[in-house]
């Protein structure tokens, strides 16, 4: 599956190799917001391979390593033989003392990085990843500086995985880790949309001028730009009034031009050269399918300029439209 525009122009990265300009992410295979059947999960990487989706993040805590063992069970059989996959490190599962479950814990030391790596490994069935990030390193600019970054990349040397870089839903401590290390991807989520332009105005631009990769997820804002409907969810919690009327003023300029929103959401963030992929949420088949269909509907240069001028597209960005 190819989006509708190009992105043989993408500004070079530092990654090793080819990312696919489309991904799967996995959270709500994990149970985010609701649990998902095997049968719905093994359905929903089937509609991958058929819509030629390659590419999956993941991470220990999208449902206490749910996400990836289901990742590890079910490729295979979906038919995706030579899957990309991203996974993260920085928290641990640490089982109960009583038995019932396991919590989630920080620990960046070394120690704890090659742990959580080695049992991202075993829960995927695999002797190494594409990609490791820092993930939610926000507040914890100390323990990258002290241990968490050098861990990385030593993994990163030793070939257990191919590139390292940083996830996390806020864009200013991002910007601050690209400035301050080598780092060959970011992962910033729900800060590139056509609700929110905060990555726009550093992080984007010093990811283009150091050469790293941005993967952006969150082009949905947690499903308000796929449907702005009442009772939606913003950022993870209920949506404020003012941020769906400009939602569903976004969707009214859309159907102008015969545009689903979604499309436009899914396509936005293309729009901005250092962009190397858009990570879609998906537990259905379904929804791999509206999103696949959501990549493939053209929109036209008009249609961005009109989202420009009441403030959903970045006036800079007009130029790599249509």
């Amino acid at each position: 599956m190819t989006p509708v525009l190009p992105l043989e122009d993408r500004t070079p990265s530092r990654l090793p190799f080819a990312l696919p300009p489309v991904g799967i992410g996995t959270a709500p295979l994990g149970g985010l917001f609701e649990e998902v059947t095997e049968q719905d999960a093994a359905a929903t990487l089937r509609a991958a391979a058929d819509a030629g989706i390659r590419y999956f993040d993941t991470a220990p805590r999208y449902g206490h390593g749910q996400a990836e063992e289901r990742l590890g069970r079910l490729l295979e059989p979906a038919g995706i033989a030579d899957p990309v996959i991203s996974t993260k490190t920085g928290w641990l599962l640490r089982p109960r003392a009583d038995g019932s479950g396991t919590d989630v814990v920080t620990d960046w030391t070394e120690r704890g990085i090659r742990a959580s790596l080695e049992s991202s490994l075993e829960r995927l069935g695999r002797s190494s990843v594409d990609i490791l990030y820092l993930h939610d390193a926000d507040a914890y600019a100390a323990e990258v500086r002290a241990t968490a970054y050098d861990a990385v990349r030593r993994l990163r040397d030793e070939g257990l995985v191919k590139a390292i870089g940083f996830g996390m839903n806020h864009s200013a401590p991002l910007a601050a880790y690209v400035s301050a290390y080598e780092v060959d991807v970011v992962l910033i989520a729900g800060r590139f949309s056509l609700l929110d332009h905060d990555a726009a105005a550093t992080l984007l631009p010093l990811c283009a001028e150091r050469g790293t990769a941005v993967v952006v997820g969150g082009v949905f804002n947690t499903g308000l730009l796929a449907d702005p409907s009442d009772g939606a969810m913003f950022n993870y919690r209920p949506v404020p009034a003012g941020t769906l009327a400009r939602a569903r003023r976004c969707q009214e300029l859309c159907a102008q031009y015969e545009v689903p929103l979604p499309a436009a959401a899914a396509q936005f963030p293309f729009l901005h050269p250092a962009v190397t992929s858009v990570v879609l949420g998906c537990r259905s088949a379904a929804e791999v399918a509206a999103n696949a269909e959501a990549l493939r509907r053209p929109v036209p240069a008009e249609l961005w300029a009109r989202l420009a001028a009441e403030g959903f597209v970045p006036e800079e960005l007009l130029g790599t439209a249509g």
